[in-house]
């Protein structure tokens, strides 16, 4: 049997006959399996979802406790049976709990990455190469252009601004789930100990990746009370992007609005969105990963989706690698 007939996209999203499942549904479905708890990825309402104990926990915070009628916890590298397929879960290195899907079925083994990434990240299980037939690859930021900076060297930047501007409030704009946790272990690991000031959208995950052992040093409110009465002059705080256009950012004394995100490359994304001070940090690989992964793997075929498809199709058809794009909607950028 061919791959595409033991793994194909319908309607829902990537799905597997033979075990009845489908990988990162778009729509509920009876069983899924999924990779990570991004909001494009992690949807509730299934009947029945397959992840980390990570992504479980993470799904119940945001959609709450009840988000899918039944929910099995797999720690990496276990083999879940599957109506006779084997799943297992392999770290992806994107945010805590991520993972790529190994799923073996009629002799063909295949690899879905999910999102992943390969530089360090001290706030999730670093990234393994899962070895596999047919390789299903994200490719988010899949063009030759995308070529991203060291992480701390983009904090940096911050931390010059805030020795720059020390009575300008530092608003850096992070997605709730990975990126804010991220940018600020990396502050930590970059030496700055003084408190750092969170968006009440942050709290809940901040509190659950605190529980996982992950150190993000002291953490307070972005908030101001009747009578309160602290200086948020050349503090940083950390807040999703959709606030910062909110009466919330305006209590701010003269706030430089920074944004982590691998998007930041693009001058004209940072000028649309008002950003003084773009920081060049992504949770996705970049091109010279992607293709990087591709010949450590070594599959027998590529397939390739939710992102810049056809560039990294060609670039594996010229190295002599048969590949596809999946053409699957739905998946944005939360994570990136």
């Amino acid at each position: 049997m061919k791959p595409d007939q033991l793994l194909y996209p319908a309607p829902a999203g990537l799905y597997c006959p033979a075990g009845d499942f489908h990988v990162d549904p778009m729509r509920p479905v009876a069983r899924a399996v999924i990779t990570h708890g991004h909001s494009d990825h992690a949807r509730a309402g299934h009947g029945a979802v397959l992840a980390t104990r990570e992504t479980l926990d993470i799904m119940a915070i945001r959609y709450g406790p009840d988000f899918c009628g039944s929910a099995q916890a797999a720690a990496f590298g276990e083999t879940i049976d599957l109506a006779g397929v084997k799943v297992s879960l392999h770290p992806a290195g994107h945010v805590l709990g991520s993972a790529q899907v190994a799923i073996s079925t009629s002799g063909t083994r295949f690899g879905v990455s999910g999102d992943y990434k390969r530089s360090p990240d001290p706030t999730c299980t670093p990234y393994e190469p899962v070895a596999c037939d047919v390789f299903i690859t994200e490719a988010t930021f899949g063009l030759p252009v995308f070529h991203h900076p060291g992480p701390k060297g983009e904090i940096g930047k911050l931390l010059t601004s805030l020795r720059q501007f020390p009575e300008r409030a530092h608003l850096v704009g992070a997605y709730s789930l990975g990126k804010a946790q991220r940018v600020i272990r990396l502050l930590r690991d970059c030496g700055y100990d003084r408190p750092i000031y969170i968006h009440g959208s942050l709290a809940r995950l901040c509190e659950y990746y605190l529980s996982r052992g992950i150190d993000l040093g002291e953490l307070r409110p972005a908030t101001l009370e009747k009578g309160d009465t602290t200086d948020f002059s050349g503090a940083v705080i950390v807040g999703p992007p959709s606030a910062f256009g909110e009466r919330w950012a305006r209590r701010f004394p003269d706030p430089l609005v920074a944004f982590a995100s691998g998007w930041m490359m693009v001058r004209q994304r940072a000028k649309q969105g008002g950003v003084e001070l773009p920081l060049v940090i992504s949770d996705h690989c970049d091109w010279p990963e992607l293709t990087e992964t591709i010949r450590e793997l070594s599959p027998s075929e590529v397939w390739v989706t939710h992102g810049r498809e056809e560039a990294l199709v060609r670039w594996c058809e010229l190295a002599g690698i048969p590949a596809r794009p999946l053409h699957l909607v739905g998946y944005e950028d939360e994570g990136d």
